[in-house]
Formats: structure tokens, sequence, C-alpha cells
């Protein structure tokens, strides 16, 4: 039995196939690790802007219930004044 040169051929190419697959395979691996990491961290960003907003709507002063107070106060002092007179 002789060595086929093209089977040595053929086998070198599928080593280098194989280490191109390994690497590639690696890098995709690495990327999809780094997208999870960065998909959690901005799932946490997100829950803490949401806890923060929470805390400022309960924390905000009720403008639209203010704002009627004052002018039912302001319609009982003009009418007070209006009957005084």
């Amino acid at each position: 039995m002789t060595a086929d040169p093209q089977q040595s051929v053929s086998l070198e190419e599928l080593a280098e196939l194989r280490r191109r697959l390994d690497v590639a395979y690696a890098r995709v691996e690495g990327g999809l690790a780094l997208l999870s990491h960065r998909t959690e961290e901005t799932a946490k960003e997100v829950d803490e802007l949401h806890t923060r907003l929470v805390h400022l709507e309960h924390a905000r002063w009720p403008l639209p219930s203010i704002t009627a107070v004052t002018a039912i106060g302001a319609l009982a002092v003009a009418v007070w004044q209006a009957l005084g007179r």
C-alpha cells in the first residue's frame, strides 16, 4: 500500500477546516455570552428605572387636586368679599 498524496492533502485540509470551525464556534459562543450578559444588565437597568419611576409617581404632588382646592378657596373668598360689602 502506498500513501496517496491527495489523501494527505485532504487530511490537512480537513484539519484546517476543523480548526477554523472550532475558532468560528468559539467566536459565536463568545458573542452569544456577551449578548446574554448585556441583556441581563439591560433588564436590571429597566427594573431599576421602573422602580424609580414608581417612587417618583408616588412622591409627586397631586397638582390637579391642589388646583381644584385653590380655585374653590378663591371662589369662596370672592363670594365672601362680594357679600361682605
